[in-house]
């Protein structure tokens, strides 16, 4: 598994700040840059607001990294990876697993 780890990935953090309407405006604070196992799943188009979605399917795998969370991101080649599942490999703490998806309009 060591061995297919040839990417660099950057796991980013979201900072949430008020925007004075109710809402919160998002930025990104970066985090550990890991070698990681990139797969690409696949992916669709979604209609949204009357146009279309490109969403990507893509598979990390990285070492294992206390607290990495599905409210992060992973920064991949300048492309943003929302992370949507979390899983520890084997159960022993080596790898984690960032089910992830990239969406672009």
């Amino acid at each position: 598994m060591i061995g297919a780890m040839s990417e660099r990935v950057t796991l980013q953090s979201p900072v949430r700040t008020a925007d004075g309407a109710g809402g919160a405006a998002v930025t990104w604070n970066e985090g550990a840059s890991v070698w990681a196992k990139v797969e690409m799943l696949g992916g669709g188009e979604t209609p949204m607001a009357e146009r279309l979605e490109a969403r990507a399917r893509v598979r990390v795998t990285i070492r294992h990294h206390p607290g990495v969370t599905a409210e992060m991101r992973a920064v991949w080649q300048g492309r943003a990876l929302d992370i949507r599942n979390v899983r520890d490999l084997d159960g022993r703490k080596r790898f984690l697993v960032l089910d992830c998806e990239e969406v672009r309009p």
